[in-house]
């Protein structure tokens, strides 16, 4: 028996299972032909796909079965059970599908099966431009490929990378306990096999709406049928004296991330300059390569606007029992080998992560004359007031059926974003309801957000947030705006669907 076999657990499908054992909206994880396998049943109908989420491996049996698709309890993925199609991010990998053979009062698992769907979009614009290489862009490309578009696909990119993971930058990677080759998102020839143009290390410059024209940094142009702006945002920098030393870093890109691993080889202490989700993850992260971490923030509570006081104070909690130290105010001045804060405290350290927030990305769009206000404007089905030309992720600011009007800065919002966009480049008409959702680990604190609370929302927590138990639940006007979660997987998946049907959320 092979090491993978002998890891798998349930029934072995390939004898069978009652039908009686599998009831209806129920899903059972087993095994057969040496993988693992999910059985799914809705009404008479009985399903069989790969069991493990294409994204981290999250174990679909624990998720949330939504009609006839899957959600993965760890990040929200989504599956079609009829298929195995990885229908919604940050999955993109489809999982197998197997055959049932139903015998009596018994099913059977007997084969896979290649079960996915052939598309052919309504529209097919003569090609396709998408500007920015990151999460939406990424995402775009493979959907128009995955919807059936076969007209030329450029990516341009200015980062010198393909896509690649980049919240494991501030987690997993950054920790040392992810490997590099783990963060693209796809190899090269995957690229090349799509036939999707990659222009990488490269800016677009202008954007000539009435030639339907870019051009690049490097001189050239490029026509499109269709464009996507996806640019992105870029952090805040300080501006503070000292803020050009060598020793100041921020992290956004897998080159900041790989030249903090390699500044903290050397070092022994580090101060993080913002209490944001993005520093206290770059917190932990240093914390587990044993460097000595300083936080200095404005807040009491970290966190505590957008998680609500309790879970903000456990997350602050659990970094000072990891040895994190916060410090209360402003960084005044950077040092060669300290931190200044306006109250006189020096922070001696060995080099400085400034994580205090990131701007869109929105000159490009500006100076093409799109509409733009805190980000670009979009409809709900992500396109521009310039028709062909369409926005997603951090840049995007669109009407949200619940929150209204918002621009959101998530991975996962803007790979859905990225393939929503990719679908109605092709004519599919479909807007973009879908509640953000984002995940944020903190040592054995893991949170998952879905929805958008305002700054005057009302939390209410339900369960014990320092058993690490709970949900926190958002409210304006009594209806609900936002759950976040520890240890409460389902639940928060649950929160999820609720919000998608307008409906109120109880634990």
């Amino acid at each position: 028996m092979s090491e993978e076999s002998s890891q798998l657990t349930g029934p072995d499908f390939e004898k069978g299972i009652r039908t009686a054992d599998v009831a209806d909206g129920a899903m059972v994880q087993g095994h057969a032909f040496g993988e693992a396998v999910l059985i799914a049943r809705r009404g008479a109908d009985f399903f069989a796909i790969g069991a493990t989420c294409t994204h981290y491996g999250g174990p679909l049996a624990k998720g949330l079965m939504v009609d006839c698709t899957v959600r993965c309890p760890w990040h929200h993925a989504r599956f079609d059970l009829r298929t195995g199609e990885a229908i919604a991010a940050p999955a993109l990998n489809d999982v197998s599908c197997w055959k049932i053979e139903k015998r009596g009062e018994r099913i059977f698992v007997t084969g896979k099966i290649d079960n996915k769907p052939v598309r052919k979009p309504a529209v097919s614009p003569s090609s396709v431009v998408i500007v920015g290489a990151g999460a939406a862009g990424g995402a775009a490309a493979e959907m128009l490929r995955r919807q059936g578009y076969e007209g030329r696909i450029t990516l341009i990119g200015k980062d010198p990378s393909l896509p690649y993971d980049r919240p494991n930058l501030s987690k997993d990677y950054l920790a040392g306990n992810a490997q590099e080759e783990w963060i693209p998102l796809r190899p090269d020839d995957f690229y090349r096999e799509q036939k999707i143009d990659t222009i990488t290390g490269t800016e677009v410059r202008t954007i000539d709406t009435k030639k339907s024209q870019v051009t690049l940094s490097d001189g050239r142009s490029l026509g499109y049928g269709a464009l996507l702006l996806a640019t992105g945002a870029d952090p805040v920098q300080l501006a503070i004296p000292g803020h050009d030393l060598p020793e100041v870093c921020y992290l956004r890109t897998l080159v900041d991330c790989q030249r903090i691993i390699e500044k903290a080889k050397n070092a022994k202490r580090v101060v993080i300059i913002g209490d944001s989700f993005i520093g206290l993850e770059v917190a932990w992260s240093l914390r587990e390569r044993k460097l000595e971490v300083a936080v200095v923030g404005k807040h009491s509570v970290p966190l505590e606007k957008v998680l609500g006081r309790e879970l903000g104070s456990l997350v602050k909690k659990t970094h000072e029992a990891n040895g994190v130290k916060f410090h209360l105010g402003r960084a005044a001045k950077i040092e060669e080998r300290n931190v200044q804060l306006d109250d006189g405290t020096r922070l001696d350290c060995d080099f400085v992560v400034a994580g205090i927030g990131v701007r869109p990305n929105t000159a490009l769009a500006e100076s093409a004359g799109l509409a733009t206000k805190d980000g670009v404007l979009v409809n709900e089905f992500l396109e521009t007031n310039v028709p062909g030309i369409f926005a997603a992720g951090d840049i995007a600011r669109w009407p949200d059926p619940r929150a209204g009007q918002i621009r959101v800065e998530h991975w996962v919002v803007a790979q859905r974003q990225g393939q929503t966009a990719a679908r109605n480049i092709l004519a599919a008409r479909e807007p973009f309801v879908v509640p953000p959702f984002f995940w944020s680990n903190h040592f054995d604190v893991h949170i998952h957000y879905v929805g958008h609370a305002g700054a005057d929302d009302r939390p209410t927590v339900s369960g014990d947030v320092n058993a690490k138990d709970a949900s926190v639940i958002f409210q304006s006007a009594k209806k609900t705006t936002a759950v976040a979660s520890i240890g409460r997987d389902v639940e928060n998946l649950k929160a999820e669907v609720a919000l998608e049907e307008g409906e109120e959320f109880h634990p």
